[in-house]
């Protein structure tokens, strides 16, 4: 028993980082409840582990009296002499009470409290190593699935990735290296528990610092950022120092720090983009290459509302509204996108101009006005030059009033000519 025992003490105190004074604590409770009643006198029972080698003794204090009603608990005068010499009635001594098949109970007991005990240790120990460590990042390996929770290793404890912060685009196998964010350290029921997240904004954020030295260093700051974890992130950076380039910092010399990030991120892409402290500046950064008609700020809504050609809008809300929804999370307002219809509003303008003019000079209705405005025949001078049947077909009309729409025509430039 001493030197297996010994040898299982060596083993846990080196791989599992145990120290041994903690199990020979755990065994010795353990030993007292198991093996009380293998002992004669079982009052304030001790025990007492060699932790060289490996030898385990029990030690009781009974009460000294003159007469033992209660074996467990008292021991005579005489006895008590055996091991204090100046012993008195009502005394208590500490006498050996080791029994005689004690190595065989230790070992079973002895594995079991071990068992028992390390699981509690190593639930502390990652409590206690980990509790200041949420928000860092953090290498470990795919060691087994729990549903759709990934179990990762992380050398001398196990972590969690909860379905809910993985990445809908990532696939993970048994054996994978990965790194993951720290999101929490929860001290719950079934004790300490390590939950890990690849898909939080965070985890951005702490590659950012890692490999942009102006990050780490707060030359550069990372003032928000919006992320649909696997698909697309946008982050604003800015720099108090007006001579250091927070955007060229982060994409790094050929875009090799950026890209660094992108690899981590199975090739998610990453917008970097300049923050600006007026909304107006920092939507236009945000929203480039797409080039903004009109921007209105509503402060009581916190909403911007933005005006963007029709060509481009498509670019600007993005695929699925993708795009439109991480500027918005990345400005901290609502935003609100427009077609700009500024342009065809003046037109319709002209347009509706034009036809009240014709109107009045061919003496026609404002609705077959426009039927000829919208068919090309915008002014008189147009018309004077189209044949009468061009015209009768456009309204539609008889051919005969064609030609009397065409005289009016002619008639009202004659009278304005003069």
């Amino acid at each position: 028993m001493n030197s297996e025992f010994i040898a299982m003490l060596d083993y846990l105190e080196r791989e599992k980082g145990i120290k041994r004074e903690m199990l020979i604590e755990a065994i010795s409770t353990a030993l007292i409840a198991a093996a009380k009643k293998s002992f004669s006198i079982s009052r304030e029972v001790r025990i007492d582990i060699n932790p060289k080698s490996g030898q385990i003794r029990a030690f009781a204090t009974p009460l000294v009296v003159e007469v033992v009603t209660n074996p467990q608990e008292e021991i005579t005068l005489s006895r008590a002499r055996q091991v204090k010499k100046d012993a008195v009635i009502g005394d208590e001594v500490e006498v050996e009470v080791t029994p005689s098949d004690f190595g065989r109970i230790a070992a079973q007991t002895a594995r079991q409290a071990i068992t028992q005990r390390i699981r509690q240790i190593e639930k502390n120990m990652i409590y206690e190593e980990f509790k200041d460590r949420a928000g860092e990042i953090v290498s470990g390996t795919v060691r087994r699935f729990e549903r759709s929770d990934v179990m990762i290793d992380l050398g001398k404890f196990e972590a969690v990735m909860p379905s809910r912060e993985r990445v809908s685009t990532e696939e993970y196998n048994i054996g994978d290296r990965i790194r993951a964010y720290v999101l929490a350290v929860e001290n719950g029921i079934r004790g300490p528990e390590i939950i890990l997240s690849r898909s939080h904004p965070n985890f951005i954020r702490r590659l950012f610092e890692i490999e942009v030295s102006e990050i780490g260093d707060r030359t550069v700051e990372i003032r928000s950022i919006a992320r649909e974890a696997g698909f697309r992130t946008k982050i604003a950076v800015f720099s108090s120092n007006e001579k250091i380039d927070p955007v060229g910092a982060c994409v790094g010399v050929r875009g090799a720090r950026v890209k660094n990030i992108v690899r981590e991120l199975n090739n998610e892409k990453v917008d970097i983009i300049r923050w600006y402290e007026d909304p107006k500046e920092f939507i236009k950064e945000a929203m480039k290459p797409t080039r903004l008609k009109s921007i209105e700020i509503d402060e009581p809504a916190h909403t911007i509302r933005i005006a963007i050609e029709k060509e481009e809008l498509a670019l600007a809300i993005g695929k699925r509204g993708q795009n439109a929804r991480l500027t918005s999370r990345l400005l901290g307002w609502e935003l609100d996108i427009s077609e700009d219809r500024s342009a065809v509003e003046v037109f319709e303008q002209q347009m509706a101009g034009a036809a009240h003019q014709l109107a009045t000079a061919l003496g026609v209705t404002e609705k077959e006005a426009k039927v000829l405005a919208d068919g090309g025949m915008n002014s008189l001078e147009v018309i004077v030059t189209a044949e009468a049947s061009d015209i009768a077909e456009l309204l539609p009309c008889e051919l005969e009033r064609a030609e009397a729409i065409l005289q009016a025509a002619k008639q009202y430039l004659e009278n304005s000519a003069q």
